[in-house]
């Protein structure tokens, strides 16, 4: 009894522990969403949905994928648990060993295909990015997209950074970091636009990436850190690495590949789909980020230690309360902003961003919210395996949920119309192609694509998992599932009640109306969730508050 009594607390001490660091994740993030907020009104007032926009977010999707690869998730998650074996043994030579050589080896890396993506820019936009871009909007492209390497350069040092310090379960500067480089975009958004137009946003980006790198140094100062320029080619542990990261690379590559894949169809659907795409991603990523993303980095390094130290008991115990939190927080999340979304979206409505492209980004948005459960899900999942040195599996599952995703974007989006005139004239000359016209297609069809490949993905982890972890507490996890469901659905119709009477009694649109409609709904509808959820006896909502408040649950 004295045994399980001590467990007990010792699983309510990690649980604290755990719950204290993913607020402070969770409120830095929502700190850099709110920045990334303000730019995001300035961007939409500019450019809306229009072809400068739809140049930034392309130029922006192989920068983006070499950082993933080389720098970002594929790093940190084969980084980590080894980095982090050798400080649970003590063995700090080993381990400022690996992330010198690491750092070393990730920065001539990226130096080197950096260089290879400047050469290559203009065949990249015009074959693989955006073919279906005009000349001068392509030209924007490949301009903006160099100008973006910079910042791939930098951030491949700067997210092993990060793996340093969450190793060290410090989790603080990590989560500044994002800040950092949302206020070099902002700062971009604000000083550079009126002199570089839409290449200050790309400028802006390469200040923020300069900015998240410097803001981790004093941690790494703190922790005595030990660095020399050497590649370490003949680190064992290096080269394990390595081996770790390779399926991971595939899995990113994968996730990458589809957005390049959407991107590629967007640009044939009509000025401002690729706009629209990306805007209704960037909303989702904001719950998403603030939820999954945020408890998955802060559950990552106790799950790799937990199996350094084989407690399967305490891997299951970790993953399932890290799943039931998302689950209680994304399910509400996803359905409060498919019934928000629209009155939300409107307040960017300004300059070159009007109604029908507010329209448009809502259609997106609702579709990539579908996704935002197993989005969220996800994060922990994946990570349940990386914890286990697996790269494989998630690589496996990745390979599933792309094939889904490439033939669902394809069936959905309504590509075919959109290029049938260059069709007609490549079979056959005579055939005349008048009165085809290109039109925007379906792009929240790409949206829904993406949501359905997703699923597959959590769906078949979790299968494996269940059976490899012997259980994963799916009791524990369906009863979450069901009564989160119900809360929420029950906070929608009173959400819709609400409105329904706002709109007859105030017939005012204007901006000063929406956001006290908009708060107003927010506030009713959580207020509605929790008493459901305490009605239902959902313990896990009273579990949170209780180790946030570090009160005992009984």
């Amino acid at each position: 009894m004295a045994a399980k009594g001590k467990a007990r607390l010792s699983q309510l001490q990690r649980n604290r522990r755990i719950a204290r660091s993913t607020l402070t994740v969770m409120i830095a993030f929502a700190a850099a969403k709110l920045i990334s907020l303000a730019q995001t009104l300035i961007i939409a007032g500019a450019f809306g949905v229009g072809s400068e926009l739809d140049a930034y977010v392309a130029a922006n999707r192989i920068p983006e994928l070499i950082v993933i690869l080389i720098s970002g998730g594929a790093l940190t998650h084969a980084f980590i648990p080894i980095f982090s074996g050798f400080l649970a043994k003590g063995d700090l030579d080993s381990a400022w060993k690996l992330s010198s050589n690491l750092i070393s080896t990730i920065f001539a890396l990226a130096l080197l295909i950096s260089a290879v993506v400047f050469l290559l820019a203009p065949w990249l936009v015009s074959n693989v990015v955006a073919p279906g871009f005009d000349a001068v909007t392509a030209q924007n492209t490949i301009d903006m997209m160099r100008i973006l390497l910079l910042s791939t350069i930098i951030f491949a040092v700067s997210g092993i950074f990060s793996g340093i310090l969450n190793s060290h379960q410090h989790f603080l500067l990590p989560a500044l970091a994002p800040i950092m480089f949302d206020i070099g975009i902002l700062a971009g958004v604000l000083f550079l636009l009126p002199r570089f137009g839409v290449h200050g946003i790309a400028h802006g980006a390469v200040l923020g990436a300069a900015l998240h790198f410097s803001i981790q140094l004093p941690g790494l100062i703190r922790y005595r850190m030990k660095w020399r320029f050497e590649l370490g080619l003949t680190n064992p542990q290096l080269w394990r690495v390595i081996r770790l990261m390779l399926p991971r690379i595939g899995g990113l590559g994968v996730f990458s590949l589809n957005f390049l894949v959407m991107n590629n169809i967007a640009s044939r659907l009509g000025v401002g789909s690729v706009s629209a795409l990306d805007w209704g991603w960037r909303l989702m990523q904001i719950p998403q980020t603030l939820l999954g993303t945020a408890v998955g980095i802060v559950i990552f390094p106790t799950l790799a230690a937990l199996s350094e130290m084989k407690d399967l008991t305490g891997k299951r115990d970790a993953m399932s309360g890290a799943l039931r939190f998302i689950l209680i927080s994304s399910i509400p999340a996803a359905i409060g902003l498919i019934v928000l979304g629209r009155p939300l979206i409107s307040l960017l409505e300004r300059g070159a961003f009007d109604a029908s492209a507010s329209a448009l980004v809502y259609s997106t948005l609702s579709m990539f919210t579908l996704g935002l459960i197993v989005h969220s899900a996800l994060e922990v999942i994946a990570r349940s395996f990386y914890a286990d040195k697996d790269t494989l599996t998630p690589l496996f599952a990745a390979l599933g949920g792309a094939s889904i995703n490439f033939v669902a974007a394809l069936l959905l989006s309504d590509v075919r119309a959109v290029d049938a005139s260059v069709f007609l004239n490549s079979v056959a000359e005579m055939m005349p192609a008048a009165g085809i016209k290109r039109e925007i297609g379906n792009v929240s069809g790409l949206a829904l694509a993406n949501s359905l490949g997703v699923m597959f993905e959590v769906v078949s982890l979790l299968y494996i998992l269940r059976r490899r972890w012997h259980g994963i507490q799916a009791d524990a996890l369906a009863r979450a599932l069901l009564k989160t469901l119900v809360a929420s659905l029950i906070m929608a119709a009173a959400i819709v009640l609400v409105d329904t009477l706002w709109i007859a009694a105030v017939q005012n649109r204007s901006l000063s109306f929406t956001i006290p409609r908009l708060v107003l709904e927010a506030v009713i509808g959580l207020i509605v969730f929790m008493l459901v959820a305490l009605l239902l006896k959902m313990r896990e909502v009273s579990e949170f508050w209780a180790i946030v408040r570090r009160v005992p649950v009984a």
